[in-house]
């Protein structure tokens, strides 16, 4: 990726420092710098032996029960993404010049988000995902044992008394159903009311004996500089994020090629042309980086990213702010790059 070298000289005078002298009419801007944000997305299962398991097959006839205890971790998914910082090493001085106004629009970070753009021109943030609103599903917590089973003096007996209960719901549903009560709910709903309210105590006490599973999803963000060829991060199924010592753990890699901009020297030929006078106002043109993550010899996610930092700064000629009407310029917060020029 090479550009002209009719500018390389004026890229070497931004590379200097940039300091603004008293009683001197200018302003400041600086360059974004480009950060790899990886979301990794992963599930916990969660095994809970129940109180009664070793009766489950006994009492209740069920034979497939939790045995012991354990939380088990799976990695799910991965996205790349990116985020925005200032980048105080690269400063730009734009000085007052006649027939040049300092028209420039400058966030709260300090980088050019546009020139001679009113708030109207600014592109608007974009909405994010809608959610239907709504109650939130919340796991079941444990229910208080009934009174049958906390008097019983020994775990056989509890286990007896709960039993007994689970019988004693299931009857109760099926005179329910069929219509043999002799106080019926008032209405559908109130059945329907009733109905589920038993399920959700036959579920509580049958995990005291086949045990409880429950299952939740995690996502953990990290940040990477994607200065480097290589990042590692280490996963287990048993402990999930973890360090490099766990030798149980498996290693998530991430890989970065970076593809940075490259100023070309000027040619003899262009030498000899007069160059176009230049202004101290610049834009970035931003480098890249092809980022992927592998994980178990799968690819999960890879994706090629701008990189601010990866950039060289281009000047704008003189000439684009000649005329009656000055240009509006629109800038990309995240990479200096242009947006838009219009007139």
């Amino acid at each position: 990726m090479m550009l002209a070298g009719a500018i390389l000289l004026a890229c070497s005078m931004h590379a200097q420092a940039q300091v603004v002298t008293q009683d001197e009419s200018a302003l400041v801007y600086y360059s974004p710098q480009t950060a790899i944000s990886l979301e990794l997305t992963y599930t916990i299962e969660s095994y809970e032996r129940g109180l009664y398991a070793q009766y489950a097959e006994s009492m209740i006839g069920i034979s497939d029960v939790i045995k012991q205890n354990k939380t088990t971790y799976i990695l799910n998914d991965a996205r790349i993404g990116t985020s925005t910082t200032t980048d105080y090493t690269r400063a730009h001085k734009v000085v007052a010049d006649a027939g040049f106004p300092l028209l420039l629009n400058i966030n709260e970070k300090g980088l050019l988000v546009g020139y001679n753009v009113t708030p109207a021109d600014k592109p608007g943030p974009k909405p994010g995902p809608r959610h239907p609103m709504g109650p939130k599903d919340e796991p079941e917590g444990p229910m208080a044992l009934p009174e049958e089973v906390l008097t019983a003096t020994t775990p056989l007996a509890q286990a007896h008394a709960a039993a007994k209960l689970i019988y004693h719901i299931r009857e109760t549903r099926m005179y329910l159903l069929s219509g043999e009560v002799e106080h019926a709910p008032a209405d559908g709903k109130a059945m329907q009311l009733v109905l589920e309210e038993l399920d959700k105590q036959e579920r509580a006490l049958t995990a005291l004996f086949v045990g409880k599973k429950t299952v939740r999803k995690e996502t953990k963000r990290i940040t990477i500089m994607p200065d480097k060829e290589e990042e590692l991060l280490f996963f287990s199924e048993e402990n999930g994020f973890t360090d490099g010592e766990n030798v149980d753990a498996d290693t998530i890699r991430v890989s970065m090629v970076a593809h940075k901009q490259q100023l070309a020297a000027v040619q003899e030929d262009n030498k000899k042309k007069k160059a176009p006078q230049l202004t101290s106002l610049v834009y970035n043109l931003p480098g890249s980086c092809a980022v992927q993550v592998e994980y178990k010899g799968n690819v999960m996610a890879q994706r090629t990213i701008a990189v601010a930092q990866f950039g060289v700064d281009v000047p704008f000629a003189k000439d684009l702010f000649t005329g009656a009407t000055l240009p509006v310029i629109v800038f990309s917060e995240k990479t200096g790059n242009i947006i838009s020029i219009s007139k």
